[in-house]
């Protein structure tokens, strides 16, 4: 287990993502043991979201709680069923060699920067759940927490894939020709200064020089936004994830209104309208 959570470290410091680890046109992650760090990442945020349920029960009733463990993982995990076809499209419509494999590979990695921001703000959640008796303060600050958090993972999708782009342009670069002046092969040069090493590269810098062209760019904007959308309407499918005091426990609620909707009578119901 601690060479999993070892992975994810590695790649929230981008050292799985700077240009010399990418060569071989690939994130170096093993998706299937990331996953698992991620269920528990997931699980650990859904006991600390949860926690306002049982506060405004008194703490009497634990089953909101262990609804919402097991929503959130589950949640962005769908997110990614559904998702997925439509990256690994666009991701060809724009000439990239990406396989299935490798594709799916980035958006582990992704969720695994998503869950991990989540889970940080996990101890923020509790302390407003134990220190706020507001269900729709909770509700917009659970929204907020979770739109950080998917605009950081998002945002090292795209940088990632930019990455990639580049040591795929890198390997198709036919060996620069030698100068006619250079030296024979076995004789030494006057002077050998080394090259110096490229500057470490965290998960969400951008490539100095470097530039997507302007198409590729759109269509990764694009699916960025569907990713959104889906995933919003998705936690609306399962909701509740809180759960609301003066409602009756339920592991689903009827599909009523929508997510964008239920968010705005939330602001409104804070800021007293």
């Amino acid at each position: 287990m601690l060479k999993w959570i070892k992975q994810l470290d590695r790649i929230l410091r981008g050292e799985a993502t700077r240009l010399p680890a990418l060569r071989q046109g690939t994130i170096d992650v093993e998706a299937r043991h990331l996953a698992v760090v991620l269920v528990v990442l997931g699980m650990l945020y859904g006991l600390c979201m949860g926690l306002f349920s049982v506060i405004a029960s008194g703490g009497k009733d634990y089953r909101q709680m262990l609804a919402c463990t097991i929503k959130v993982p589950l949640l962005f995990f769908l997110t990614l069923l559904v998702t997925f076809p439509s990256l690994y499209v666009f991701n060809a419509l724009v000439g990239s060699r990406l396989l299935i494999r490798s594709v799916l590979r980035l958006l582990v990695a992704s969720l695994g920067v998503m869950l991990a921001v989540l889970a940080s703000f996990g101890t923020i959640v509790a302390f407003f759940s134990v220190s706020t008796k507001s269900y729709h303060f909770m509700v917009l600050l659970n929204v907020l927490v979770f739109a950080v958090s998917g605009f950081l993972g998002l945002a090292f999708l795209l940088q990632t894939l930019h990455r990639l782009t580049i040591s795929e342009e890198g390997e198709s670069q036919p060996p620069a020709p030698v100068p006619a002046d250079e030296p024979a092969e076995g004789s030494l040069p006057d002077r050998a200064e080394p090259s110096p090493d490229p500057a470490p590269q965290g998960a969400l810098d951008a490539i100095e020089g470097r530039v997507l062209g302007h198409h590729v760019k759109t269509v990764f904007r694009i699916w960025v936004i569907l990713f959104g959308l889906v995933g919003a309407q998705m936690g609306w499918i399962l909701r509740p994830f809180i759960g609301n005091p003066s409602s009756a426990f339920a592991f689903f609620r009827p599909r009523t209104s929508n997510f964008f909707e239920a968010v705005f009578n939330s602001l409104g119901s804070v800021l007293g309208r």
